[in-house]
């Protein structure tokens, strides 16, 4: 899809699973926002299509069960959190009981109960955030759609927030989450999309993103001892007195290199797969992005 004379969306095709926290990373102007915007049916799709429940966004049917909490939201400063709670509970048409117990409920889920006659003008950059979760809330939704849910909020808060989500997904509900935050989404995604210059690189789990299956660490007593790695098996990366990593054709071969060791009376303290951080994935698969455009 276009905004002007650029591709804001170029190819992206992908799916959410129904009671998964699926994650958008990608730097600024990958797109992410834009997705977002265009799923709800608040920007234009120029070309290709896209569907909630197999609902085109210009349907309204398809904001039915939704909750959606923007990045720089700007609510009525005028208003009180908890009359910010219920004109949003007004406008997904809740009765008065109903308007009652989910605005006593989100508050409280929120953190937010201390502050909720307050004016919002008022509220710091982290109240507002948590009062705009609140309101993405209130409809009791099936699908939530959550953009850049702890700008501006404490580590503490943050964590609340994480809580929350967590909860969420927990009851069955699905969530569409955009974070700069790499390590807040490593913590809560099940799995993430990658985008960058409008383009997908890459949908995988967190796990997927974050192993390094074919690379394993092997603490041991090797002392001065001679380690040597059949090719068949893989090849050595590092070796000390009392460490060992060995990059292998296949995982199931750890088992060979075990059985070596083993064969030279070597004490094995412990076997384990290496693991990189989500933000060194991300950055490995947003730099051969960058040298492909650069070609």
């Amino acid at each position: 899809m276009r905004k002007g004379d650029i591709v804001a969306l170029d190819g992206v095709s992908l799916s959410v699973t129904e009671g998964e926290i699926f994650a958008l990373l990608g730097p600024n102007g990958a797109g992410k926002t834009t997705l977002l915007r265009a799923v709800l049916g608040i920007t234009s799709i120029t070309s290709g299509s896209a569907t909630v429940r197999g609902i085109p966004p210009s349907d309204s049917r398809s904001r039915v069960g939704v909750g959606y909490l923007p990045e720089n939201h700007r609510f009525p400063g005028h208003l009180t959190g908890l009359g910010l709670l219920e004109l949003t509970g007004r406008m997904h048409r809740l009765d008065r009981s109903q308007l009652d117990q989910r605005s006593e409920e989100l508050l409280e889920l929120t953190g937010m109960s201390r502050w909720s006659d307050m004016k919002l003008r008022k509220y710091s950059k982290g109240m507002l955030q948590r009062i705009g979760l609140a309101q993405a809330l209130m409809p009791d939704p099936d699908l939530l759609f959550l953009d850049e849910p702890t700008d501006g909020v404490d580590p503490v808060g943050r964590a609340d927030i994480r809580q929350v989500m967590t909860r969420v997904r927990e009851e069955g509900k699905t969530i569409v989450l955009n974070s700069h935050l790499l390590s807040e989404v490593e913590t809560v995604a099940d799995r993430v999309a990658i985008l960058s210059r409008g383009r997908l690189m890459k949908v995988a789990t967190v796990e997927e993103l974050t192993s390094r299956a074919s690379q394993y660490e092997i603490e041991a007593e090797f002392g001065n001892t001679l380690i040597t790695v059949p090719d068949e098996v893989g090849k050595l990366v590092a070796l000390s007195s009392r460490r060992l990593v060995v990059e292998l054709v296949d995982p199931i071969r750890i088992n060979d290199l075990i059985d070596n060791i083993r064969m030279k009376r070597i004490a094995i303290r412990t076997v384990k797969p290496l693991k990189v951080t989500l933000e060194q994935s991300f950055l490995e698969a947003v730099a051969g992005d960058n040298e492909e455009a650069s070609q």
